[in-house]
């Protein structure tokens, strides 16, 4: 089975089963400051899992792009990914385990569907500990439907258990699907630590609140929320080691053959090959939602996977051959993410003027090596890059160890690799845990002052637009209790004179006290009526509007104050690059009583 067609399958299967469909949020995550990127199927709806109602209803299904950078440097073998899609299918607040479970089972097992034998997969449930106990209703709505005892595992919290996003919240066991991989039939007892069971869907049961107190509440309305690796079940169905085997990352491949003038594939594809696929496929779907390279935040991650493609198709003997490359990749996805070929023109010209810096970077990168090399006595008798200097010039010029070491050679040096891997593990650790301290799930705060600064961008963007051109659209944000944070598409810094009118028609916005009136409408109504929203396809047919008055009218989701007139004041503190083409304020709220 093809990706294409698993895709339509899952939404038909839900939608047979009163599920709405809702589109793809974008990768950039809207009123979240707590991480770049949206990392899950689940982290768009992580407002609605908490208790908002979601204008589409309590049954939903989707196929959500996500990105996730805390195993970047793992991507090139067979299993790891940046890029990649999440199906799933959500309950909020209306059905449960049976009905999860049995759907679950269905989609996968009847022939009308996946057809995948029984004999075939295995499950786990949630083992119990001392706070909550074992999940027998899971287990049992298993043997029900036909599943050995020997193939349902139980395990602990470590591997059964998700949530609370942070200290406290919503949580609760969930239920794992893993599909047997290796050859003839499977052993008669699962063994979750056995590689060739593969974990294909996860079911999580949110019913419990953990209280500050380290105690474990029954939840009120309980959620389902489930979620199915594309790539990985496609890889699964037709039987691949890889997904890089599939038609998903073929053509990219094969792209590079012809770039390379191979007349045939390589035996074996190379880690570099992979590299190449899978970063130019993230980069194109994190420009298609509005992010250029920078220097900091998304942009920052974007430019280090565009560099590292660049930099593995050096050793492949490519060069300005990343704009081909997506050129594929918009090709076979621009079909299910029109936003893909609405942008296609930004991304090729973004990607090569990207790939044309960095070549430059290179060179200036060989000069610094050759200093490196100058600055060491001729009279050593050993001579040795140490390992800072090759992290040195990996980190800050790119450079693969494998370029310094061939440099080193040719120079007569050695290269401290020991003391390199110890600088990189070391770098490494701490980009995890940046990773993790990114991504606490959902909306991080949701106090009065926080939706006031919230509120405070929808003045903010209307007032930009005023003073420099509708051509002025979001491009992220970033709000806490204590300031705001707002990137807007421009091209040039702003005058003084441009902030501060910007500043004062904020200002005499929440002077005249404008009530703040919220309307749910289809998103076409919200197109008619010319409200202004980067985000708003995320929710489906039917969006929240929120209007201010004749000065602001916006779709968005997140929360708000009541009236412009509890905002106090708004100060912007400072205008500077984001990245190439957007331009980032910060500001803070003054004057509240």
């Amino acid at each position: 089975m093809k990706a294409n067609e698993l895709r339509r399958k899952y939404i038909e299967f839900f939608v047979s089963k009163g599920h709405l469909e809702i589109k793809s949020a974008p990768l950039i995550p809207e009123n979240d400051p707590t991480c770049l990127f949206t990392t899950a199927g689940m982290h768009p709806l992580v407002p609605y899992l908490l208790g908002a109602e979601h204008p589409l209803g309590s049954r939903l299904c989707d196929y959500q792009k996500c990105i996730r950078t805390g195993d970047i440097d793992e991507v090139g073998d067979p299993v790891h990914l940046t890029f990649f899609e999440m199906l799933g299918n959500w309950s909020l607040g209306d059905y449960f385990k049976e009905e999860a479970i049995r759907y679950s089972f269905e989609f996968l097992t009847s022939p009308e569907w996946l057809g995948i034998p029984l004999s075939r997969l295995a499950f786990t449930v949630f083992a119990g500990d001392e706070n909550c106990p074992f999940d027998d209703e899971a287990y049992a709505l298993w043997r029900e439907l036909g599943v050995s005892g020997k193939r349902i595992a139980r395990l602990g919290k470590a591997d059964n258990w998700w949530g609370p996003a942070g200290q406290t919240g919503p949580c609760g066991p969930d239920t794992e699907m893993f599909y047997w991989t290796g050859g003839g039939e499977a052993p008669e007892v699962f063994d979750p630590k056995n590689r060739l069971w593969v974990e294909i869907w996860n079911d999580v049961f949110m019913q419990y609140n953990k209280t500050a107190d380290g105690a474990y509440e029954p939840l009120a309305k309980p959620n389902v929320d489930t979620g199915m690796g594309l790539e990985r079940i496609t890889a699964v169905l037709q039987g691949k080691a890889s997904c890089y085997e599939t038609e998903i990352f073929q053509p990219l491949l094969r792209k590079l053959d012809e770039l390379r003038g191979l007349d045939a594939a390589p035996a074996e594809r190379c880690n570099s090959e992979r590299i190449i696929a899978d970063h130019t496929r993230a980069a194109v779907f994190i420009i298609g939602d509005g992010i250029t390279p920078g220097k900091v935040d998304q942009g920052y991650v974007l430019r280090r996977l565009i560099r590292r493609a660049i930099r593995e198709g050096r050793k492949l003997g490519l060069t300005n051959f990343v704009p081909a490359v997506a050129e594929v990749v918009i090709e076979n996805f621009g079909g299910v993410y029109p936003e893909l070929k609405e942008r296609r023109e930004i991304i090729l010209e973004e990607l090569q003027v990207e790939e044309k810096q960095f070549n430059t970077t290179l060179e200036h990168g060989t000069r610094e090596f050759e200093k490196l090399i100058d600055r060491v006595p001729a009279h050593i008798a050993r001579k040795v890059v140490s390992g800072k200097n090759a992290f040195f010039l990996y980190e800050t010029y790119g450079f693969p160890i494998e370029l310094t070491e061939e440099m080193a050679r040719e120079r007569g040096f050695d290269v401290d690799l020991d003391g390199y891997k110890a600088a990189y593990e070391k770098h490494q650790e701490l980009s995890r845990q940046g990773a993790e301290q990114k991504f606490k799930g959902g909306l991080a705060d949701h106090s009065d002052q926080t939706a006031r600064l919230h509120t405070a961008t929808h003045l903010l963007q209307a007032a930009l637009r005023q003073v420099l051109g509708d051509g002025v659209e979001q491009r992220g944000s970033n709000i806490t209790a204590e300031r705001l944070r707002f990137d807007f598409s421009y091209n040039d810094k702003m005058t003084p004179e441009q902030l501060a009118e910007v500043e004062k028609l904020v200002n005499e916005a929440i002077q005249a006290k404008i009530p703040i009136d919220c309307r749910e409408m289809t998103f076409q109504d919200a197109r008619e009526e010319n409200a202004i929203g980067l985000f708003g396809d995320r929710y489906g047919e039917k969006v929240k509007v929120y209007t201010m008055g004749d000065f602001s009218k916006e779709v968005c989701g997140g929360p708000h104050a009541a009236n412009t007139g509890d905002l106090g004041g708004l100060k912007i503190t400072k205008e500077e690059s984001s990245s190439r083409g957007v331009r980032r304020i910060k500001a803070v709220l003054v004057n509240q009583g």
